[in-house]
């Protein structure tokens, strides 16, 4: 099995938000990745998160590309 299936399975090993919290935070989370600050830090587990869920993850790349195109 690869790494990255195995830790898929085994979950994170860290705390790690819902996906209902995920959306609840992801505005900021992508605010404070696009300015530079420590964003796993100000929301924890939410990198858990979107490691292991590709719904989430995605919604995530769309928001970040789009904030970051605006500011282009």
């Amino acid at each position: 099995m690869k790494p990255d299936v195995l830790g898929r399975v085994l979950g994170p090993g860290e705390p790690e938000l819902t996906c209902e919290q995920c959306f609840e935070e992801l505005d900021r989370y992508v605010e404070l990745s696009v300015a530079g600050d420590p964003a796993d830090a100000r929301v924890p587990g939410m990198r858990a998160h979107l490691d292991g869920c590709p719904a989430c993850a995605e919604d995530f790349a769309s928001l970040r590309d789009l904030v970051t195109q605006e500011g282009d």
